[in-house]
């Protein structure tokens, strides 16, 4: 059985350890105590909770058949006289966005503003940490 620590539950949601403590306290998150008393996370709690989240509809969601949406702050914005590039960091994923110039200027966006990215792909690549492909990201140069 997959259990987490509340420290890699953390890191996995984007959120700090703090948060998760109010989660378990709050009895939103189900957590048991390990051998050495430390409290853990069940991998199939983590599922389901992760699942629940994601059924909660922000307030300003519209409806649309793309589920993964990343919210986050826009932290860069280059633009040439026809196309731009928009960089989002959404918690600890940065999302790249290649669209018109015309549409950056028509959102408002800029440096600094809240923007949701949407995904809409039949095709996702899953990988898992610590693989031996060596052309996954750990193969990847800085």
């Amino acid at each position: 059985m997959t259990t987490f620590r509340i420290g890699e539950v953390a890191e996995l949601l984007g959120v700090s350890a703090d948060t998760v403590r109010r989660w378990i306290d709050g009895g939103r998150l189900p957590a048991e105590r390990d051998e050495h008393a430390h409290r853990v996370v069940r991998g199939v709690d983590l599922a389901r909770f992760v699942r629940s989240l994601a059924r909660q509809p922000e307030a300003e969601h519209k409806l649309s058949s793309a589920r993964n949406r990343f919210r986050g702050i826009v932290t860069e914005i280059t633009k040439d006289a026809v196309m731009a590039q928009v960089e989002i960091q959404a918690g600890p994923f940065r999302v790249v966005s290649l669209m018109s110039r015309e549409a950056v200027d028509a959102l408002g966006l800029e440096v600094g503003s809240v923007a949701v990215a949407t995904v809409k792909s039949t095709n996702v690549v899953v990988e898992v940490p610590g693989g031996n492909d060596p052309t996954g990201p750990e193969s990847w140069e800085a």
